[in-house]
């Protein structure tokens, strides 16, 4: 798989890498400096214990790399790929401190990625017969939003916003504090005229089938997310809304209704599933 996501973003994972090695190791890594020679030079292999779409070996050979130059990284299996049990997706071979002293951070990032691409893909493959695209959503671990979101593209699907930063999404809160939906819309078409020739993206949630029509003149907005709504309502609020806005149905989704979701013709679902509830895979680096 290119590395699309890692060029994009590199700055923010960099900046991930260097802190969560500043979190685990500090001054160095006790034990290893107190059990291992200095210049000792081993190898060491990743082994998969359960069957898994794997997610993260990229990242993993930048987090090997960042902290000792020197590392040599064999990848055998590319991100993206269907693993069995007992599959090798690579091998890696160094300073043997080094190797020890990054094998913890290189773990917990390959479970955590390899469990979003597993239940990313399995969603995916799901509704993969529909004109429906499947989305995440910024309920994401802190400081592992970029790898997690990453996760979700290696597995099949499409990244929402990135942070609140790349994209206006008025949701019940902000018409809550606002008067009235109207009003939030209103008060948005003004913000967005002031930032011309600038083109920000909106996303406006509606809780209610009714709101619809009074969102229908608001002709600017790129997409209306219909939250919480059973099967029957998705169906007539897509048939209201008649192609004249994309539509993106949230909450309440899972596997066993995913599909009956993907049939009511909406452009898009997300699930918050897709992180904040992924199974971390079973992996280990055994030395070799």
């Amino acid at each position: 798989m290119p590395n699309f996501f890692y060029n994009e973003y590199k700055d923010q994972l960099n900046l991930f890498i260097k802190n969560a090695l500043s979190e685990d190791i500090r001054d160095g890594d006790l034990t290893g400096n107190a059990c291992i020679p200095e210049g000792s030079i081993k190898s060491a292999k990743l082994y998969v214990k359960t069957p898994c779409i794997i997610a993260g070996i990229e990242l993993v050979e930048k987090i090997f790399k960042f902290y000792d130059p020197s590392i040599k990284f064999n990848k055998l299996i590319n991100d993206g790929t269907r693993v069995n049990q007992s599959s090798t997706p690579f091998i890696v071979e160094g300073n043997a401190r080094s190797i020890l002293a990054t094998e913890r951070l290189v773990l917990n990032t390959l479970q955590r990625m390899s469990g979003i691409a597993s239940i990313t893909n399995n969603l995916k493959e799901k509704i993969k017969s529909f004109n429906t695209v499947l989305l995440d959503t910024r309920k994401t671990t802190p400081n592992f939003r970029y790898p997690e979101k990453w996760a979700v593209k290696i597995g099949g699907g499409s990244n929402h916003r990135m942070g609140l930063f790349d994209a206006i999404m008025i949701k019940d809160n902000h018409i809550d504090y606002s008067n009235n939906l109207e009003d939030a819309l209103y008060k948005t078409q003004i913000y967005i005229e002031k930032l011309k020739p600038k083109k920000i993206f909106v996303v406006v949630e509606i809780r209610k089938v009714f709101e619809i029509n009074k969102i229908l003149k608001f002709n600017w907005i790129d997409r209306i997310l219909l939250d919480n709504m059973n099967v029957n309502e998705l169906k007539k609020a897509v048939r209201l809304i008649d192609g004249k806005f994309k539509t993106e149905a949230s909450g309440g989704i899972n596997e066993l209704n995913i599909i009956e979701v993907a049939k009511t013709g909406v452009d898009y679902i997300s699930l918050g599933a897709l992180t904040h509830s992924s199974p971390y895979i079973d992996l280990s680096l055994k030395a070799n």
